[in-house]
């Protein structure tokens, strides 16, 4: 329940997660679950906490990238950095270490270094001859780091990728190139229905730069799994001796301990 929740109704999905969670908290694939949505619910400490608890429990990396990123969502780039350059990071396979890849870049932007966070991004995958599952939310944040460098032209040339190889509208991709290139974007749905004004939509894009938006996310990140854990709706609150699940309010959030 909690899987198929995360991305329509975050905050619910969490409360499925930490359900499950109270009844079986020595699951690793629970404790992943609940991660996960507290992730997507901008509960950066939370998901910390629980991702690295299901790091113990099954020995896997599969979520570096989302806890690099809930790094960045506490303003703590330099340990988002840490984790991109740990030898474990150096052991992701190929789709997770995109992922990393662009929690790095983000990372570098949040340092206010704009060039090395273009670097970040200029890996081979660039230039693959086929698209990949990753190749529209890698030629985005490649976009959005272009943008942010002042390297317009580019950018645009990127956007026009990334828009290319986003078949299932994961990124807001042709709302950017659209927007740099001062073209309307017609819905078509109204397209023959007259309002009284013009059709053209603004471009209100996202930037690939901010924790939890989808490209470092992770908000993205997140794309690289969703677990489905069947809990009930309402809980009990939280489980006891565990740390409570109170949100990082205002995302951003502030520094939090660390472990």
């Amino acid at each position: 329940m909690a899987g198929r929740l995360i991305d329509e109704d975050p905050e619910l999905a969490y409360q499925h997660a930490l359900a499950a969670r109270g009844r079986a908290a020595r699951v690793g694939i629970v404790r992943e679950a609940c991660g996960l949505a507290a992730y997507h619910a901008g509960l950066w400490s939370v998901a910390l906490s629980e991702l690295r608890a299901a790091r113990r429990l099954t020995g896997q990396e599969a979520y570096l990238a989302i806890m690099a990123d809930a790094e960045r969502g506490l303003g703590r780039p330099e340990r988002a950095l840490d984790l991109a350059k740990s030898d474990e990071a150096r052991r992701l396979p190929q789709a997770e270490a995109i992922e990393m890849r662009i929690v790095e870049s983000g990372a570098r932007r949040d340092l206010g270094q704009p060039g090395a966070a273009v670097l970040a991004l200029q890996v081979p995958e660039l230039k693959d001859d086929r698209w990949r599952p990753w190749s529209a939310r890698l030629f985005y944040a490649y976009a959005d780091a272009l943008a942010a460098a002042d390297r317009e032209d580019e950018a645009v040339d990127w956007f026009a990728r990334a828009s290319a190889a986003d078949r299932d509208g994961e990124t807001d991709a042709a709302e950017r190139y659209a927007e740099l290139e001062g073209l309307d974007i017609i819905d078509t749905e109204f397209a023959d229905t007259d309002f009284g004004g013009d059709a053209g939509v603004d471009a209100d894009a996202g930037s690939a730069g901010t924790p939890g938006s989808g490209t470092g996310t992770p908000s993205d990140a997140a794309a690289l799994a969703e677990t489905d854990v069947s809990a009930p709706a309402e809980t009990g609150g939280e489980p006891g001796g565990e740390p409570e699940a109170v949100a990082d309010s205002e995302a951003p959030r502030g520094d939090a301990e660390g472990d």
